[in-house]
This record gives structure tokens, sequence and C-alpha cells, in this order.
């Protein structure tokens, strides 16, 4: 809670800079029209900290179910073509925005071509370049490339959105990466190949997930529309390439696979948690913004550690791990408590006063007649 003095402060400063900007015409509606945007603010509050928990929830238990299902399905049915079944997640993801848009969850609008086409560029670049820095690098030099992710997400905010952040933040999110690098990274060993691989990885991926925060914003739309543009294009083309990319990668051909029951129903069961994957990856980047989604999203490495140990039987939790998985978590807490407060993570504005009445106040809410 903000204290009674600190309040009268800033209500006492609310009047001074309308005294001073403004006609004494509109010094009434302007104080009467501020307090009603705060008390609604105020009221939808505790609706909006629910909506994003439930975001939240709702892509970490996808996107460690499908990782779970993927891992069941490469290792004991030996369905090894990760580019193809990126495809049919996809395919799955359209077949879902194709259905919405006929109930009318998903109204018309427009993406333009060149954006759509950026992002799809981005989006595949990082599907394939994760695939082959994965075979190409040991996996700890792998894991080092996943964390290097949240330092590049913070530089294009800066860069292009010119959002700063507060000493406790950065430190926050060292605290994530140490605490994640302590529960992954393990031998580390690079070379020529290996390393650009990582690079295009890395920095298309968190291109791709600026991009989804960007555009939602720049065209107002939301995670449903714009999964409906992109979801077809991404299908398309990984259908196409998909099959290709991973026979460079394992020399093993899909149409030549043995295709069991039992495997089916594991790539469709794949499928029908993609489309929770995609659309909740959309939802968090849309509400928050690539950095948190890559800080706060680490959780999910945490749990993927404890899911494989108890379900695949995997060597006991040694206590660097654990160590590791607690450093991880409270660097988590930390953030999140960090980047909310004022100053924490936010948006630099370099603008002089005005003796205007801001735009995002109309003339027909002040009741204010030419």
């Amino acid at each position: 809670m903000v204290p009674r003095r600190e309040e009268e402060d800033e209500e006492e400063e609310v009047h001074s800079v309308v005294d001073a900007d403004f006609h004494p015409a509109l010094r009434s509606r302007l104080l009467a029209f501020s307090h009603r945007k705060e008390c609604s603010f105020l009221h939808l509050a505790p609706l909006k900290a629910a909506l994003d928990v439930g975001a939240w929830l709702f892509n970490v238990s996808t996107s460690v179910g499908i990782i779970m299902v993927n891992k069941q399905l490469m290792a004991n049915y030996g369905f090894r073509f990760a580019t193809t079944l990126t495809g049919l997640h996809f395919v799955m993801t359209t077949l879902m925005t194709v259905g919405l848009r006929f109930m009318g969850y998903i109204q018309p609008s427009h993406l333009p071509f060149l954006d759509l086409a950026k992002f799809a560029l981005c989006a595949n670049f990082s599907i394939v370049g994760m695939n082959v820095s994965l075979m190409w690098n040991s996996v700890g030099f792998y894991q080092i490339a996943k964390l290097s992710m949240i330092p590049v997400s913070c530089l294009f905010e800066v860069l292009f959105d010119n959002i700063g952040y507060s000493r406790d933040t950065k430190l926050s999110i060292m605290v994530v990466l140490f605490g994640v690098a302590i529960c992954t990274v393990s031998d580390v060993s690079v070379n020529a190949k290996g390393f650009v691989a990582a690079v295009i990885a890395v920095w298309s991926t968190a291109l791709q997930q600026y991009y989804v925060h960007n555009l939602q914003k720049k065209y107002s739309l939301g995670s449903f529309d714009l999964l409906g543009h992109t979801a077809p294009v991404q299908a398309a083309s990984l259908i196409v390439a998909g099959p290709f990319v991973d026979y460079w990668l394992s020399d093993l051909r899909v149409d030549h696979y043995s295709f069991t029951f039992a495997a089916v129903f594991f790539i469709i069961f794949s499928c029908l948690i993609a489309v929770g994957v995609n659309l909740s990856q959309f939802i968090c980047i849309g509400r928050f913004s690539a950095v948190s989604f890559q800080v706060l999203g680490h959780m999910k490495t945490v749990l993927v550690l404890i899911l494989g140990f108890f379900l695949f039987g995997r060597q006991g939790l040694s206590m660097q791990v654990v160590m590791g998985m607690l450093l991880a978590v409270c660097g988590m807490v930390w953030y999140g408590n960090a980047s909310s407060k004022p100053g924490g993570k936010e948006k630099r504005v370099y603008s002089l006063v005005s003796d205007k009445v801001p735009k995002s106040i109309d003339d027909e809410e002040l009741g204010v007649k030419n």
C-alpha cells in the first residue's frame, strides 16, 4: 500500500500540474477524469493479476507436457523428425484457427505481408537453428546458448522500444541465468559450425518473440488473430522443408518410418498440446514481453528436470542441481517483484510538458464542445 502522506503528496502534485498547465474551465473535469480512471484501474487490477497467473500456468503446463510427450515419442518410438513434427504442430494450430474463425472468435484483421514474412522467416530459422545447434554442439553449450536469449531480448527492447531496467531487475535476471546454468550446464565444448548455428538460433528466436509482442501492439491484434495469420504460413513452409531438414540432420527419411498405432497416437497427442503451447506463447508475450517470457519461462526448465527424474528414470537430483533450481526460482520471484516496481522496467520517455490536453483524454469524455 502507498502511505497516506505519499498519496496526499501525489494528489497535491496532480492539482498543481492541472492548475499550472490547463485552462481553469477544464480543471475540475480533468481531476474527475483522472480519479475515475484511477478507480477503474484499481477495480480491474485483481482481475488482471488472475488472468496473468492463468496465462503463465497455461504456458508452463502445455510446454512441460509437450516436452514429456515428445521425449516419449522420440525415445520409445524412434520418431526423430523434429522439424516435420513442428510442421504438423502448426497444421493442427491452423485447423484450430480456421475453426475459431468459422465460429466468430477470430475477427477479420490485417497484417502486412512484409511483417508476416519477416515473422515466419525468424520463427522457422529459430526452429531449425535450435535443432541444428543441439546436433552440432554439446548439451552444455546448447544450454548456454538458450540462456543467452535473455540478454539478446533485453537488447532488442532497449534498442527498439527504449526500455530501461533498474539495478534490481538486472541483478535478478543474472540470478536466474546463474541458477539455470548450475542446473543444466555440464560439459561445454565449442566448434565453429556449432557456434554459428547457436548464434542464428538465439538471435532468430529472440527476434521472433519480440515480433510476437510488437505486432500485437502495433496492429492491435489479439493472440488468436496473430496466430491465425502466422500459423498457416509456418505450417506450409515447415511441412515442405521439414522432411529435407530432418534428412540433413539425421540421415533418416520420414517416408521410411514405420508408423505404428502407438506412434500415431503420440504424434496426434503432441499436435493437440502444441496448439496450447503456440496459443499460450502468444498470449503471454502479448500480455508481458519477450524478456519476462524468457525469465519466468525458465520455471519450465526446472519442472522438466524434476519430471524427467520421476518419469524417465534419470539419475538422482544432485545437490548442485537442487541448489541451482532454488537459486533460479528465487531469481524469478525477485524479477517479478523488481520489474513490477516503478522504474523497474519501463519505457523511457523524453518529451516536453505540453500546454494542451493529452490526446488520451478526448473532448467527448471531458464534456468540452468546440
